[in-house]
């Protein structure tokens, strides 16, 4: 038996109410309407400094290689969340952004699924390196 999970994505995330989130080429209009409930506080593409929550789609080792400029862009405590195909359609495997994350200082600690056809990765500054 498939066990089916109900808690919201936004919360699995961990979108908190009135976050900065910034959404980078993801184009899923559920999400983008979940979103809108919980923040008005929500940009397109580059992301404002201080952002809480990072949302990037990346297929591609280019596109993943954007996480470096973006790490400066989130609080200490923030996330970045890579969002990529799964399945056989996928192009990205988790191994390759996880490696992508180290290179930056950055580790993963939480994998979710997105959608039927995306999964999303959770990359953090590791404690040990946040600004006290």
């Amino acid at each position: 038996m498939e066990r089916v999970y109900r808690t919201p994505l936004i919360d699995k995330l961990g979108i908190r109410p009135g976050a900065r989130v910034a959404i980078i080429g993801v184009d899923d209009v559920e999400f983008r309407t979940r979103l809108g409930e919980r923040t008005h506080d929500v940009s397109d593409g580059q992301p404002r400094p201080d952002t809480d929550v990072i949302v990037l789609a990346a297929d591609s080792a280019d596109e993943l290689a954007r996480i470096g400029p973006l790490r400066q862009r989130i609080v200490p405590n923030g996330a970045i969340w890579v969002v990529s195909r799964k399945g056989r359609t996928a192009t990205l495997r988790d191994v390759e952004v996880i490696a992508a994350a180290r290179s930056v200082d950055l580790v993963d600690n939480k994998v979710v699924s997105f959608s039927a056809t995306h999964t999303a990765l959770r990359l953090v500054i590791p404690v040990s390196l946040r600004a006290r």
